[in-house]
């Protein structure tokens, strides 16, 4: 390994964010799928979840080129509703869907300094009301036109990308963050000569 590649790598992983994490409720498109996963990796993240009880679980994340970002992800898979929840209770202290309801708060109102999971819906129907009911609020990006919607790719970047606003003032990407244990898997992966054509999964 080049100088150069170790010291990116590491500059990566120590911006690593264990505290926010993106959920992707029955999402079709794989190209959708594929925006997200660069821009979680493009701002930290380095989990992601995704959930497939409503449609056929996926195979593949859209790219097959190297710079693919599933690769450097790792990426949970559940396909029930409940047990996908439950592992996100495990990890995060809140939770919040993307639905227009009356009590929903803006995304600027979340904090992101905290322990703090998304949930983006089906390009189509949203969250599901049986996620909704078991998450901590719902969120809305104010918007001031008059088709009132977002790509699911462009809504996530946008919340995301506020999390990193948030995040950055307070510090969080100054120093290493991931737990030993798995800052350590995630280097022995990604150091590895076959980095390149493995993609770094974690399912259950």
């Amino acid at each position: 390994m080049t100088p150069e590649r170790r010291e990116r790598l590491t500059g990566v992983l120590n911006k690593r964010q264990p505290d926010l994490t993106v959920v992707l409720e029955n999402v079709q498109d794989p190209h959708n799928i594929s925006a997200v996963m660069r821009t979680c990796d493009a701002v930290g993240i380095q989990e992601i979840y995704v959930l497939t009880n409503k449609i056929p679980r996926h195979k593949k994340w859209g790219a097959k080129s190297s710079s693919s970002a599933a690769k450097w992800l790792t990426i949970h898979q559940f396909e029930d509703a409940a047990e996908c929840m439950a592992a996100l209770r495990k990890k995060y202290d809140k939770i919040y869907t993307t639905h227009l309801a009356a009590d929903s708060i803006s995304l600027y109102e979340i904090d992101f300094t905290g322990s703090v999971a998304l949930v983006f819906g089906n390009e189509h129907m949203g969250v599901s009301e049986e996620i909704r009911a078991q998450a901590d609020g719902n969120f809305i990006i104010p918007q001031m036109g008059i088709i009132r919607s977002l790509n699911i790719s462009v809504a996530c970047a946008v919340s995301i990308y506020e999390g990193l606003r948030q995040k950055t003032a307070a510090g969080h990407y100054e120093k290493r963050r991931l737990p030993d244990e798995q800052y350590n898997e995630l280097w022995k992966q990604w150091s590895s000569p076959h980095a390149d054509a493995e993609p770094l999964e974690g399912g259950e």
